[in-house]
């Protein structure tokens, strides 16, 4: 594929201006980049509108103005973009690709910039042709309108992308260019497998540290708290490695760092993650506390739905899966006690 569209002269949008969403723009904006924010959250945007957007990072604090629109405000413009960041939770990847595809250039590019596995269901509403793979991690939070808390700084913010057939290509090369303003991004020929080691490291910690609502460095301290979640991450192994994933060198780490057995190498990347967000909460958290909810459908329940129809073990992620259920209708508080629950479940199922 031959892709010789300059960096500068390409209109990009960033649709979802949560926590994620407007760290990738205040970076691509302050680059000099053509940036418009599209998001479903009214008061977000008019905040963004009149002050800009403010993101509070170890490395110091960003303002930036930037462009900004309602959902409903984008049918009356006349814009077609040439790269879509769809930066919102997996629950809403697929209306919000059925929205953004008729705003999306016939070479444009939607990479989505999400936890899950969630390529192949974009991929059939816009094409696998228009759609670059992205592993990441960037921790962030935001509860107050154009205000945002960044837990991970630049050096250790991280995307890997690649074609979804493992190419080596000129325009993941331009997306690789655009992402480096954010933090460090890889290229590799196997986006699938960096993303199900990603989704391993997140089963591992947004799993279980998301039914506690503490932070995550005092969750991983929890007695017990350790073994649940290697126990986490062996399933989720077993389950990509039945899938045909292969494991693969994430967070900017190193292939004779991650060149270990398979428990060696998920604890490795597990520890990784909690090194680059040992500030904040785990994403699930905000979700519960805003009454929204999470996405672990997409990532422990994804995990225990695809292991059950391969006949695998999966109790802890199913567990896990079931206590998030059961916070989101309301059923159980997000509490510390919940690491009971877990266990309990896991022990009943085993």
């Amino acid at each position: 594929m031959i892709d010789k569209k300059p960096a500068m002269k390409q209109k990009i949008a960033v649709l979802g201006c949560g926590a994620i969403g407007s760290s990738i723009s205040a970076d691509l904006t302050r680059a000099g980049l053509d940036v418009t924010v599209i998001d479903q959250w009214p008061a977000q945007i008019e905040k963004i509108k009149i002050d800009g957007l403010e993101i509070n990072i170890p490395d110091g604090v960003i303002k930036t103005p930037i462009k900004a629109l309602h959902l409903c405000e984008l049918a009356s413009t006349s814009l077609l973009f040439d790269v879509v960041f769809l930066a919102v939770k997996s629950n809403d990847h697929r209306w919000l690709t059925e929205f953004i595809k008729p705003y999306l250039k016939s070479d444009g590019l939607l990479v989505p910039t999400q936890n899950g596995m969630n390529d192949d269901s974009i991929a059939s509403i816009v094409g696998r042709d228009r759609v670059i793979g992205c592993a990441m991690e960037l921790s962030a939070e935001i509860f107050n309108p154009g205000s945002v808390k960044r837990n991970t700084p630049h050096k250790t913010t991280w995307f890997a992308i690649g074609e979804l057939d493992g190419f080596f290509t000129d325009r993941v090369k331009r997306i690789q260019s655009l992402l480096n303003h954010v933090g460090r991004c890889d290229i590799t020929a196997n986006i699938y497998g960096a993303k199900w080691t990603k989704l391993i490291a997140n089963t591992m910690t947004m799993g279980p540290f998301g039914l506690l609502g503490l932070g995550n460095s005092q969750a991983a301290q929890l007695p017990g708290m350790f073994d649940i979640s290697v126990k986490i991450g062996r399933e989720s192994v077993a389950v990509g490695e039945a899938l045909g994933y292969r494991m693969e060198p994430i967070f900017g780490l190193r292939a004779d760092e991650f060149a270990g057995s398979s428990d060696e190498n998920l604890i490795t990347a597990m520890k990784t993650l909690l090194g680059h967000v040992s500030r904040g909460r785990t994403a699930p958290i905000h979700d519960h506390l805003k009454g929204r909810t999470s996405e672990m459908a997409f990532i422990s329940g994804l995990v225990a739905t695809k292991g059950k129809a391969l006949g695998l073990s999966v109790t802890a992620n199913a567990a896990v899966a079931e206590l998030d259920r059961q916070i989101n209708t309301r059923e159980i508080p997000m509490e510390a006690a919940n690491l009971e629950r877990l266990v309990r479940l896991i022990n009943a199922a085993t």
